[in-house]
């Protein structure tokens, strides 16, 4: 072997040695970087995990308060519709005896007549007799029949004003379990 030959032999035994070191720095580095960024991802993970049962936990605290607030509300309807089921009823029961009342004559309805209204062409005294003991104005009554009829418009009257109601309450407690949120 000549000089150059060893020269060129020891610079590739350099550059082999060169080559293996650089190698193995390379797979230690790896492995150290990839043991590194699993850390990273690990701690990610978790932390992640940690906002998403935070997030879960805000959203099940929501969900059971909404939940209190329609519970709440359907109670609170529920009430409101017993109470004008009841008003309703009562007025119905109370007009179904002031009719029985007046078909047996027990109450019979009038109505107040103005004797000095000429055009009416009524010809009721002015003036009250010494035989009535009634010293009011003077009175008409009303056919059984008539006075059936007008009980029954202002009966259809109480039901529709009751039923007004129930519809208002309705509406301001949704409107006011809306305005909650």
């Amino acid at each position: 072997m000549t000089p150059a030959q060893n020269l060129i032999g020891l610079g590739l035994a350099i550059l082999l040695a060169l080559a293996i070191g650089f190698g193995g720095a390379w797979k230690v580095q790896d492995w150290r970087l990839g043991k590194k960024m699993a850390e990273r991802i690990a701690e990610q993970g978790a932390h992640h995990q940690k906002e998403l049962d935070a997030i879960t936990g805000e959203a099940w605290l929501q969900q059971s308060a909404e939940l209190d607030k329609r519970l709440a509300t359907e109670e609170k309807l529920a009430l409101q519709d017993q109470q004008h089921t009841k008003e309703l009823s009562d007025a119905q029961r109370n007009q179904a005896v002031l009719r029985d009342r007046l078909a047996t004559s027990d109450v019979r309805l009038s109505v107040l007549i103005d004797s000095a209204d000429t055009a009416s062409g009524c010809n009721v005294p002015t003036s009250t007799s010494a035989v009535g003991v009634v010293h009011a104005a003077r009175r008409a009554q009303l056919d059984p029949a008539h006075a059936q009829r007008i009980l029954a418009i202002t009966g259809d009257g109480d039901q529709g004003l009751i039923a007004l109601r129930a519809c208002q309450a309705y509406v301001k407690t949704v409107a006011g379990q809306g305005a909650g949120k």
